[in-house]
């Protein structure tokens, strides 16, 4: 009987001390996928522009500084791809409102920053995907063009 009760508890400790192994996935996801999904062509803003990697753009007239982000959205329930351009477009309006905020009207050398590893791309932006979260952080520097 006593063997009865102390086996949930031994079987509970023997579980809580196998280690976790959570999905952490670095996936390059394609940024005109992401510009182009419905969400994001009604909420960013046409009159703060958006430029990432080295794309070409006019020279700025005024820097107004360089500013990061870090979004992370609820994956339960989501594809990596749902979650992530979710997370993608959170992301770019805190650039856009920061933007505004400054006085700027667009953001360049938009490179993703995800845990702290820079990766700049013109075609791609970096998301970490996993079983509850994904994540994606950019850091660009706002600007007031002509």
């Amino acid at each position: 009987m006593k063997f009865l009760c102390t086996f949930p508890l031994f079987a509970a400790l023997l579980l809580g001390s196998i280690p976790a192994h959570a999905r952490d996935e670095h996936l390059s996801l394609p940024l005109k996928e992401a510009l182009e999904t419905p969400a994001a062509q009604s909420k960013l803003d046409k009159g703060v522009k958006l430029y990432f990697g080295k794309q070409k753009h006019p020279k700025p007239s005024k820097t107004l500084g360089e500013w990061k982000t870090n979004k992370k959205t609820n994956a339960f329930n989501k594809t990596d791809k749902e979650a992530c351009e979710w997370t993608f477009l959170s992301a770019v309006l805190e650039l856009q409102e920061r933007a505004r905020k400054e006085g700027g009207n667009a953001v360049i050398n938009i490179v993703s920053n995800y845990k702290s590893h820079e990766k700049s791309s013109e075609t791609e932006y970096t998301c970490g995907a996993g079983g509850l979260m994904a994540g994606v952080a950019f850091k660009g520097t706002v600007v007031k063009l002509p």
